[in-house]
């Protein structure tokens, strides 16, 4: 990893957050100071960590990512993380969006035959987890990275670059997940369905029966594989989804912290607050002056 290390040095990165490459779907991320453990959200994507490492916290469960493991999301996924970091070491790595379109093409490739249950003994997969970072797969990152240098190249060799990554992963531990988030049928696309659904219409009034008929499952089949797949019930995600869409409106839009909670469907400002404190650990009020002061 220290040609990949040595490589993301060389970019002008932000502290504490994502910076756009040169191309569309790769984002660099940096973070000179440690940050306890937290909750967040990640979209669905690949993670790779050149330098430093996270604890990622789902479920009464931990997992470890790092420099010789990426992590895999393929959904949307709320869960608590601890990132280690520090000036003489910061955390360096790229998050890769998937990319459905060529997932569909490589799985039809690959002509792949996973068995992927709806229900019985055989669990359904978890929406993220990490995987082992081969010789192959450090190679492709390292030449992506690479390649990100010039904007000819991130336009000429970049797409093949991210394809031949999501090929590596295929052929990886978590190439289930993939595979089960391109099924059109199966419970875990019945699932993500619904999750996609919750993501777009996070304000409105949802419940489990409706998500439940919008997944074309029943009520209990479908709490049943969304707790699986997510690790919470459907109601306890969509509160975590919603929370963080308040704090990123605040953060991200300076929006006041009732207004914020009407946006993302609540009708009560006093149970807003007390729930963001529940899950952030400190009030909007708090965190909007530790944002003034920073």
């Amino acid at each position: 990893m220290s040609q990949m290390i040595e490589l993301l040095k060389s970019f002008p990165l932000s502290d504490g957050g994502f910076s756009e490459s040169r191309l569309d779907g790769v984002r660099f991320f940096k973070s000179t100071q440690p940050t306890p453990r937290m909750p967040l959200v990640y979209e669905p994507g690949i993670c790779i960590v050149a330098q430093g490492h996270k604890i990622g916290y789902l479920g009464g469960r931990k997992f470890r990512y790092d420099a010789n493991h990426y992590l895999v999301a393929s959904v949307t996924m709320p869960f608590e993380c601890e990132t280690f970091a520090s000036h003489e070491e910061p955390l360096l790595g790229l998050y890769i969006d998937v990319d459905m379109a060529q997932l569909h093409d490589l799985i039809g490739r690959l002509d792949l035959q996973m068995e992927i249950t709806n229900g019985g003994e055989k669990p359904l997969p978890r929406g993220i987890g990490p995987a082992v970072m081969d010789e192959d797969m450090a190679d492709a990152t390292t030449r992506l990275v690479k390649c990100l240098q010039s904007e000819a190249e991130s336009q000429i060799l970049g797409p093949g670059l991210v394809r031949e990554i999501l090929y590596r992963v295929l052929c990886g531990t978590q190439a289930p997940v993939l595979y089960s988030l391109a099924m059109h049928s199966g419970t875990f696309s019945q699932v993500a369905r619904a999750l996609r659904i919750m993501q777009s219409d996070y304000k409105e009034k949802l419940d489990v029966e409706k998500l439940a008929n919008m997944a074309h499952m029943s009520a209990s089949a479908f709490h049943r594989a969304f707790k699986e797949i997510t690790s919470d019930s459907p109601m306890q995600y969509l509160k975590k989804l919603r929370l963080t869409k308040a704090r990123d409106f605040m953060v991200q839009e300076s929006m006041k912290a009732y207004m914020a909670a009407d946006q993302v469907g609540y009708e009560s400002s006093s149970q807003f607050s007390r729930e963001f404190k529940r899950y952030f650990g400190r009030t909007p009020a708090e965190m909007t002056r530790e944002l003034r002061a920073a």
